[in-house]
Formats: C-alpha cells, sequence, structure tokens
C-alpha cells in the first residue's frame, strides 16, 4: 500500500513539474485600468437564491428551519427581484447594477461547471486553472499538478509575494499548490500571522478554542477577519477569499443557516468593497470576480446536495465589478461562460494573459471586458 502511494505520489509530482513547464507566459494584451483582483467563492451557492432569492417551499421546519415565520419575514418578499435582494442586496445593488452577472438560464444567460463532477477540488481546480482535469476526482489532500492563476502571477515579477488566498476549507494548501506555488495560503484552522498585535492573538486564540461547525473548515468569519487585515497590512495585488459555510449548512440540511450564510457573504463582500474604495491604490484600480465552485440539486431533497448525480449542480453564476467590466448588469441572452473562464479573466483584467496549457483551455469572458485604453 505504502509503495502504492508512493508512485502516485510520483506520478502527481511529474505531472505537475510539466504542467508549470507547459504554462510559460504568453505575450501580455495593452494594459487596463485594473491593477489589483479580488477573487471571491463562496461554496455551493445555488443559482436560485442568486437569482430568484428564499425559495418558498424550503421555509420549512422540514428543510431544518427551526423558526419559519422569522425567516420569512427575513428573506421573503412577493416578487423574486424582490427577493434575491433581500437575500444579496450588495450583488443586486451594486455588482448588479456596476458591473455583471451570468447564470440566469431563464433569461438565457448559462454559467456551468465543465469537469463533470459537480464538486468542490475538482471545481476549483477548474475556476483556478482554467481547465478541467479528469485526474483530479476525489477532494483527498493531493497537490494540485496543475498551476493555478494565483501561481503564475506569483512567478511574474510584478506580483511575486503579493499573491495572497485565505480559505476556509483546509484542502486549499493542497489545490493552491502551497509548496510549489509559494503562494501565501491561509486556510482551515492555521494562524494568522499576529506581527504582534494583540487583535490578531485574539483572533487566533478565538481560532483554537471554537469547535468547528463541519470537519476541516473553520467559520467565515475567521477567513475574513483574517484577510481584511492581511489587505490592509500587505496591500496585496491578488486576493483570493474562498468561503464555505453555504455548503456546509445546506449538506446538514438546514435551509436557515443556508441563507444566513449567503446573506453574510454578501455582506462581507460589500463590506471589503467599502475597505478598498476607502484605500488609496486600490480605489477605481480594483476588480471583483465574485462565484461559487458548483450548484445543487433542486426540490427538497437534492437542495442539499450536488455531484454527478445531480446534473441541476453543473449550473453555477459569476459576477464581475471593476473599472475595466461594462456596467451591463444582469446578462440576458448571451454565449453561455464556463467555470474555466475565470483565471483567464482575473489575469485578463489585470492586462495578462493567462492560458491553461493543453486541452480544453478556456479563454476570459469576453463581454466582461471593455476593450484595453
Amino acid at each position: 500500500m505504502r509503495a502504492r502511494r508512493q508512485a502516485a505520489a510520483l506520478v502527481w509530482l511529474g505531472a505537475g513539474l510539466l504542467a508549470a513547464a507547459a504554462a510559460a507566459p504568453a505575450p501580455a494584451p495593452p494594459s487596463r485600468q485594473t491593477a489589483n483582483v479580488i477573487l471571491i467563492t463562496t461554496d455551493g451557492l445555488r443559482g436560485q437564491e442568486v437569482f430568484t432569492g428564499a425559495e418558498e417551499r424550503l421555509i420549512a421546519k422540514e428543510s431544518g428551519v427551526t423558526e419559519p415565520d422569522a425567516l420569512r419575514r427575513e428573506f421573503w418578499r412577493e416578487t423574486p427581484e424582490a427577493r434575491r435582494e433581500a437575500l444579496l442586496p450588495f450583488l443586486w445593488t451594486v455588482v448588479a447594477r456596476e458591473g455583471q452577472l451570468y447564470g440566469n438560464a431563464a433569461r438565457g444567460s448559462w454559467a456551468r461547471v465543465t469537469n463533470g463532477h459537480n464538486f468542490s477540488y475538482p471545481g476549483y481546480n477548474e475556476l483556478l486553472s482554467g481547465a478541467a482535469d479528469s485526474r483530479i476526482d476525489s477532494n483527498d489532500k493531493r497537490p494540485n499538478p496543475n498551476v493555478t492563476v494565483l501561481e503564475w502571477l506569483n512567478g511574474r515579477e510584478a506580483y511575486r509575494g503579493r499573491v495572497a488566498a485565505f480559505c476556509s476549507w483546509d484542502v486549499f494548501p493542497f489545490i493552491i499548490n502551497r509548496e510549489r506555488s509559494g503562494v501565501l495560503v491561509n486556510a482551515g484552522w492555521d494562524p494568522v500571522a499576529d506581527r504582534g498585535r494583540s487583535d490578531l492573538a485574539m483572533l487566533n486564540r478565538l481560532l483554537t478554542d471554537t469547535t468547528p461547525a463541519a470537519d476541516g473548515v473553520r467559520h467565515d468569519s475567521f477567513t475574513f477577519a483574517a484577510a481584511l487585515e492581511h489587505l490592509r497590512a500587505e496591500k496585496p495585488r491578488v486576493l483570493y477569499l474562498g468561503l464555505g459555510e453555504t455548503d456546509d449548512w445546506a449538506h446538514a440540511g438546514r435551509y436557515d443557516r443556508y441563507l444566513e450564510s449567503a446573506h453574510r457573504f454578501d455582506r462581507f463582500v460589500g463590506e471589503l468593497w467599502q475597505e478598498l474604495q476607502r484605500t488609496e491604490g486600490y480605489r477605481g484600480r480594483t476588480s471583483l470576480v465574485i462565484t461559487t465552485d458548483h450548484g445543487r440539486g433542486t426540490g427538497p431533497e437534492d437542495w442539499k446536495s450536488h455531484g454527478e448525480k445531480i446534473p441541476a449542480s453543473q449550473n453555477i453564476w459569476i459576477a464581475v465589478l471593476g473599472p475595466d467590466t461594462p456596467a451591463s448588469g444582469e446578462r440576458t441572452n448571451v454565449d453561455p461562460v464556463t467555470q474555466s473562464q475565470v483565471a483567464p479573466t482575473v489575469a485578463a483584467l489585470l492586462g495578462e494573459a493567462y492560458r491553461a496549457p493543453g486541452p480544453g483551455a478556456a479563454a476570459p469572458i469576453a463581454g466582461a471586458l471593455k476593450e484595453p485604453r
């Protein structure tokens, strides 16, 4: 057994070296206004809630809701437009008006996973590396053989040491391949660098003393606090914020907690955007890309799950906001977009030309990019 594991590890290592060699920089397009990009994901948040808000039949005790009347008062409204804005106010009052939002199939906009697995590690690999990979078929903690856009940017002089990832799930050090990439990855129950500050030391104490809601995942509030402090102190040019509680509470069958986590995610994104607008060097020069790793099923049971056997979980959503994105709002009747387009779009916003090596490599989302000046 040990010999087989060692052989498998050598295969993954060799593949990683080949991928790194293949991901050579391509000629960069003309420069853009964007100097910094923040990529944000929330795990397994369905398009149903994003585009139509809370689902009425799930606001019930049968869906794990302890106080249906209270949840209804908070999130139920008479129209889909009012419901989605009540649940995700920043997404709908800022991003969908000043930026773009893809994935509402009812309006002729499809956004889909292409890896066929419709769960987390394959999804995060696809959106971070720009192509699906059949070798990644589990959530096992194996170093990613593919070079993500984070690693690729960190290898370029203009971004070296200024790329960071703060994530709730403890598999992200493997997905981003922390050891090979050199990217700062703080995930799971990793302590944050406190730099002698008492408030960050207290954050680490709370991390140590808090019982996780799910195995291998810390609370999103800790992840957001750590990422925000890193942004303020280190001024990264590329920051990835990976939140996870939407998926955790959905798997637990708690529709109330799922909605509350989605609402909190939206608040975190709004607070981050406000911080960027207050900060010299970020204001007017930063783009956001916001998405999810997979969708979920429909109905009273399948909403809790996702995967190959639940076709609806291939459907996702992607939002882009920033100085180089036309204010086209919720996109309608447009060409389908894919999860694999996220990585090249992140790079293209910075005026960089990233493309995954090998078959299936995606191009940036063309409509999300203005013509460079």
